[in-house]
């Protein structure tokens, strides 16, 4: 049995995320999108007329990052805000048709992003590494769950 390193799961976690979104960030570059603004395009998509703090609860960011970002969207035609029916100091986000029409380029770039980061595993891998993804953020997201003090080995079988 050979022993994997301590962090280097997450080291490597952490590049193939990072590889997989600027795979993705220069393919939505070419759409005339930076990287996060397709994530707030697809959260509206969902769920149109958030509020800015909405938004930012629902992709874990801070309201000054998502103000800016969405404020580039606007002004780049494919956002609006409005003010609310019931409230004027809050103001509510939207697509606009434009901003509807670019939401299929999104998932068409994302698709093919997946595709490339895949295109090695076989479905019963893609499965599997679904499953083991899905239990490492449930891990992860998990508040108040015991942090584990003592230090574990892990072991590959060789």
């Amino acid at each position: 049995m050979s022993r994997i390193s301590r962090g280097s799961i997450i080291g490597q976690l952490q590049s193939a995320a990072r590889l997989s979104r600027t795979a993705l960030a220069e393919r939505l570059f070419d759409q005339g999108l930076y990287a996060g603004q397709d994530k707030i395009m697809l959260a509206l998509d969902q769920e149109n007329g958030l509020t800015p703090g909405q938004l930012a609860e629902k992709l874990g960011v801070r309201p000054p990052t998502i103000t800016k970002t969405i404020n580039r969207l606007a002004a780049q035609g494919f956002l609006e805000k409005r003010a609310s029916d019931t409230d004027a100091r809050r103001a509510h986000v939207y697509l606009t048709e434009s901003g509807a029409e670019l939401i299929r380029a999104i998932e068409r770039s994302v698709r093919k992003t997946e595709k490339q980061a895949l295109k090695s595993l076989d479905k019963k891998d893609q499965k599997a590494l679904v499953k083991l993804l899905a239990r490492i953020e449930a891990n992860l997201s998990r508040k108040g769950a015991p942090v584990i003090e003592e230090e574990e080995e892990l072991e590959e079988e060789a």
